[in-house]
């Protein structure tokens, strides 16, 4: 494995988190509670792991990638981009403060800040992983 093939490492830890983000969900609507805290763990450690991949390959890699063609979709990829990037420095605190009202058992205050940890949570997820394949995939830049 090489550095460039961290996107990918990348896009996979993203997906994983959104399925540990959903089940996670479904888990604690049945009232599972300890499967719920286990997949919320694992959301959590996974994308933390994707984080430091994610900081080692632009520390690593000094170029950036430009979307350019198609030209038509540019817009739609930049627009996709910029709410992916702004939310996902945003919920780096709102996920920190959720996890640390669960540790505390304040499950109240836990709820009322999953509300919105968990949808935004979930779209930086996804989102990465759709920006991996447009990137990489769909739309491969030079």
């Amino acid at each position: 494995m090489t550095i460039h093939d961290l996107p990918a490492v990348n896009a996979t830890l993203n997906g994983v988190s959104a399925v540990f983000l959903t089940l996670g969900f479904f888990f604690i609507k049945r009232g599972h509670k300890l499967a719920h805290r286990n997949c919320m763990i694992s959301a959590f450690g996974t994308s933390a792991v994707f984080l430091a991949c994610y900081l080692t390959y632009h520390a690593r890699v000094k170029t950036l990638t430009h979307f350019v063609d198609p030209a038509w979709f540019r817009p739609i990829y930049l627009t996709l981009l910029a709410s992916h990037t702004l939310l996902a420095a945003a919920i780096v605190p709102l996920i920190l403060m959720t996890l640390w009202r669960a540790r505390r058992q304040d499950f109240a205050a836990h709820k009322k800040i999953a509300r919105w940890t968990w949808p935004l949570w979930l779209y930086v997820s996804v989102t990465g992983v759709v920006i991996y394949l447009l990137l990489y995939q769909i739309f491969p830049q030079r």
